[in-house]
């Protein structure tokens, strides 16, 4: 796996930011596609506001968080900045009030106790909120998120949860060198999108791709690519540490 600098200053973190850029334009290129089309998400988990707030002033106006009450805590710390936070990682329904609260996007529905759980705080705030669902691509047991197999009934639950936005799909690709397998990952989350969207028009999105297989990603179809330690610096532990959420 790649090694990745941590940037320490805005030009740093430009440079970081411009070089992912690059990828994607050059990924989304080599597959026709217009690079307008894919979103960057960076993933800030583990990064302390200190250096978050120099990435802010280099452009990121988007961060993600794998622990609700990591996000939670850093809006707190950062609510002077204009950023809009997403959370990414499983969630418990003990903690769907610290998502309902800061996030505007969660990225992990995999079940309905969870979106009934959110539903109920989103409509006590007043407010909605977009969500993706997980689907597990890989048939690893260690992985969260739904059997692709499931997904249509899972839908089918969803419309009973008002505040619940669908937007697409996520997914997590096989922790693997062989670039073949992590492909076929992201073309398994893609069939799912296109099975659902003929119910679900509004769900396109496909979420998918971090540091190590974004360029895949975008190959393969990806509209938002995960993206933390090419931006912010490798971690001290390696991603199978943190695995199933290293993104």
């Amino acid at each position: 796996m790649s090694s990745y600098p941590p940037a320490q200053t805005v030009a740093e973190f430009e440079a970081g930011i411009a070089e992912v850029m690059r990828r994607i334009d050059a990924a989304a290129a080599r597959a026709g596609r217009s690079p307008s089309d894919v979103r960057l998400l960076p993933v800030s988990k583990t990064v302390p506001q200190e250096r978050l707030r120099l990435a802010v002033a280099a452009g990121c106006r988007e961060l993600g968080e794998n622990k609700p009450q990591e996000a939670k805590r850093k809006s707190a710390e950062m609510a002077d900045l204009d950023v809009s936070w997403a959370v990414i990682g499983h969630l418990q329904t003990n903690k769907a009030k610290d998502v309902a609260a800061v996030a505007a996007e969660f990225q992990a529905l995999d079940s309905v106790r969870v979106a009934e759980a959110l539903d109920r705080r989103l409509q006590a705030l007043g407010r909605g909120l977009d969500v993706y669902v997980q689907v597990n691509t890989s048939d690893e047991e260690q992985k969260y998120g739904l059997p692709p197999a499931e997904v249509p009934a899972f839908l089918a639950e969803l419309p009973a949860f008002a505040s619940l936005r669908v937007r697409g799909f996520m997914t997590l690709a096989e922790f693997s060198a062989d670039e073949e397998r992590v492909r076929a990952c992201f073309r398994r989350l893609r069939d799912v999108r296109d099975r659902a969207v003929q119910d679900w028009p509004q769900a396109v999105e496909l979420s998918m791709g971090m540091s190590g297989d974004y360029e895949i990603a975008v190959e393969e179809g990806s509209t938002c690519v995960r993206v933390g330690q090419a931006i912010f610096g490798s971690r001290a532990l390696p991603d199978s540490h943190y695995w199933p959420e290293g993104q």
